[in-house]
């Protein structure tokens, strides 16, 4: 099943897909996509605690930056404000000069586990959702460590439209991966090109930390990005789980408060 969050008449609402493609709401009223503000789709399970995102975690990527593959995963932490519904529009910064998409498989952890053994890792796992987990290259200093300005930036990461019930997804480490610009494919992917997949991520946090039901795993991106501009439309889509729209914006020059 694919579930949704939505604005809609001045209420917020968990909603699932009707074969029909219009939005069943919880409260049994059926609206059309075009009629809502989408939201982060993680209501139904909850709302993300601690965001887990992985750099470098595809070979091709890792080369295209000219960086040897790493022998374990490179992870940072994002807070949840940086999260934007589907449809949303992302503000690239005055100053930018290169700010690329990333599309990624995400994994939305189903309930508490901590010590979580390899086989028993999709044991765990609620479901899936795609981000577009931008970057504004201008920022880093150093990709194994990217500060916050590169990547937790409010309306930088994109998430949904949906998510996609576990058990409708036969396996996750062969799902197909591709981006678009303003209509033109400009990355493609497959989730089996993973450095470190799921059940190894899972098992890897959960040995040191503990997950909780809500908890996002962003699993890296393959080769393929590119600047994007003002007025760009970007769609960045997951076999199997959907297709997540996103328009870039310019960004006011922040006011000073000193």
């Amino acid at each position: 099943m694919k579930h949704a969050r939505v604005a809609w008449a001045g209420a917020i609402f968990d909603a699932v897909e009707q074969a029909d493609g219009q939005l069943l709401l919880a409260d049994g009223r059926v609206v059309a996509q075009d009629a809502v503000v989408w939201l982060p789709p993680l209501a139904p399970v909850a709302r993300a605690r601690t965001i887990l995102a992985l750099g470098l975690n595809y070979a091709d990527h890792a080369r295209e930056l000219a960086f040897k593959a790493p022998e374990e995963p490179l992870v940072f932490v994002k807070g949840e404000s940086a999260l934007l519904g589907h449809r949303g529009l992302t503000i690239r910064p005055p100053d930018a000069t290169h700010m690329h998409y990333e599309c990624e498989l995400v994994v939305v952890i189903g309930r508490q586990c901590r010590g979580v053994a390899h086989a028993d890792a999709y044991d765990f796992v609620a479901g899936y959702t795609v981000a577009n987990d931008y970057a504004i290259r201008d920022y880093l200093e150093n990709w194994y460590r990217p500060n916050l300005r590169v990547k937790n930036r409010d309306t930088c990461t994109p998430i949904g439209p949906w998510l996609v019930d576990a058990a409708d997804i036969g396996d996750p480490m062969n799902l197909a991966l591709q981006t678009t610009v303003n209509g033109k494919v400009t990355q493609s992917g497959n989730t089996r090109d993973m450095i470190f997949g799921i059940p190894f991520l899972i098992e890897y946090f959960s040995s040191f930390m503990t997950l909780q039901p809500g908890d996002l795993i962003l699993t890296g991106t393959p080769d393929g990005v590119v600047d994007c501009q003002p007025g760009d439309v970007v769609v960045t889509q997951i076999e199997g789980i959907g297709a997540l729209v996103n328009t870039i914006v310019q960004g006011a020059p922040c006011a000073s408060t000193i």
